[in-house]
Formats: C-alpha cells, structure tokens, sequence
C-alpha cells in the first residue's frame, strides 16, 4: 500500500493511493493521523486493508498531499553513507554510522516549497531514502530489523552548509524550517521486499545531479537500525535518512548551491518523487506565536 496524509476542504485524513485516486482510509473509520495509524502497528494495516472494499474513493487532482508524519517523533539521519559521498567530501569511509538529527519541525510537504533563510544563503540538497518505523523496539539486530519497518518514503535532507560545517555537530545546519520536504506517501515494507536495490535520482531545474542505487550504502537499511536501537528506543513514525550519494551542490566545481526559484525533484524507485521549489524565507516567520 501506498500510505498518504491529505487534506480536502480544510480536513486533514489518511488513505490508500490507487492510480489516480485515494481511498479515504479515515472516512472509513481509521484515524486522521498517520502517526496514530502507524502507532496501531500490524493491526492498523489489517484494517486499512479491509476498509479498502468499502472506503470512499476521492479523486487524487481534488486533494492536497501533506507531509505523510505532520510530526515525527524523531528524525534520524545518516553522513557520509555512500562511498561517492564520502570520496567527493574528501573524507575517510566511516567506520561506524555517523548519526545525526534533524528537529521534527523541519517536516515538509512533498510538493511545497522551502526557504532560503535569512541566515545564509549556502543552500544545498540531499536525496535519500527514508525509513518509517511501524514498531516500537530497543536492540533490534540487523536480522530482524526487517520486522520493524512499516515502510519508504523520499527524503530531501536540505543543508545549510556554513551552519553545519562551522560546529562539529550537524544539527543546526540540518534543522532549519521546511529544511526535510517528504513523501510523497509511505510505501508500505511489504512492497518493497529489498530496499538495496533502488535506484534513487536528483534533478535540479531538470538537471541530473545525483544517479545512484542503494546497494551502495555503506551502512545498510537493517545495520543502521540496529545501530540506533542499541542505544535507543525506536518508535512507530520515526523517519531515519539512511544518507545521500555523490553529486551535491557544494562538492561540484565550482560549487552549485541552491537559488531561490530552483526547483528540486528526488525519486526512488518503488516510491515515488517529491518536488520542491525554493522560496525566500518569508518575512512572518519572525512572528513570536
């Protein structure tokens, strides 16, 4: 299944992408909230499925495609974990996963825009392939980790770049708002029987700048999950960037940072593809709510 949160007429809702329509997975009876959905784990998708005969169809033209987690309760992400990355950054292959965060209020919608900030203007993209936890786990071995996956999204892990390299920590350089567009849907695990063999592609203004597959992480998807529940406990909804391959903006030479109007489009085979424009950070922002 394809896992969308959409909203109509100013109501936010679940549901299933069929071709060029959405079965109304809340009209049906589910929760409004993919994060609650996805909380109900392996019963949730038993029942979506069963709703499936009976939901309202709504036609895909006449709804707005969200963000499908509004909220993650974390955002994972992984550095350096395409060995083209790491050779165009001119660093040394890790020897562990190297971990960062993005804040969750840096979510964004697969088809909204993002801002330049204020702040800087060293704008740079990053494709990757998301993980969505489905089910809450501690010390998780990368044999099982399959088990505790409920499915893929597309990730644009945006960078402000002097902001990330000026500290040792990545945080803030990753986290600034609408910096982690998503989507545009959760496909589910079960549609996806090996996440290392997809091709994943970055097209600014229709220029190809990044083409690989995800054979070539270096941590793969179930080593990186093990890696994180080692220390921590996962949770349905967390979202894990699994890291970005060669062809970033700030490597090329000369460099090829990001523009207001640029336009950028990530696709993931067996997924789909989000689409972002970049926009001034507008001027409410400053607003204390």
């Amino acid at each position: 299944m394809k896992l969308v949160s959409f909203s109509e007429g100013g109501q936010r809702r679940i549901g299933v992408v069929e071709s060029d329509k959405v079965a109304d997975l809340t009209a049906a009876g589910l929760p409004a909230s993919m994060l609650e959905f996805l909380e109900g784990g392996a019963a949730a998708l038993r029942a979506a499925a069963q709703a499936l005969t009976n939901a309202p169809r709504v036609p895909l033209s006449e709804i707005k495609l969200e963000a499908p987690i509004s909220r993650p309760p974390k955002i994972l992400a992984v550095g350096l974990n395409y060995r083209d990355h790491v050779e165009e950054a001119g660093m040394e292959i890790p020897k562990f996963p190297m971990i960062f965060n993005k804040q969750s209020t840096s979510i964004q919608a697969p088809y909204e825009v993002f801002h330049m900030p204020r702040a800087s203007s060293a704008l740079d993209y990053e494709g990757e392939l998301g993980i969505v936890i489905g089910r809450r786990c501690r010390h998780v071995s990368s044999d099982n980790a399959s088990e505790v996956i409920a499915g893929y999204t597309v990730v644009n892990d945006v960078s402000v770049r002097d902001w990330q390299l000026r500290v040792p920590t990545f945080t803030m350089g990753k986290s600034f708002d609408t910096h982690c567009p998503i989507g545009p849907w959760i496909t589910t695990a079960d549609e996806i029987p090996d996440p290392h063999t997809l091709d994943i592609k970055t097209w600014v203004n229709g220029e190809l700048r990044q083409s690989s597959n995800t054979q070539y992480l270096i941590f793969d998807c179930f080593e990186i999950i093990e890696h994180l529940s080692t220390a921590f406990t996962l949770e349905p909804g967390d979202i894990i960037a699994t890291g970005t391959p060669g062809g970033v903006g700030i490597t090329m030479k000369p460099p090829s940072l990001l523009k207001v109007g640029d336009v950028v489009k990530i696709e993931i085979d067996g997924i789909g593809h989000i689409e972002n424009a970049v926009i001034d950070e507008p001027e409410d922002t400053a607003a204390i709510l």
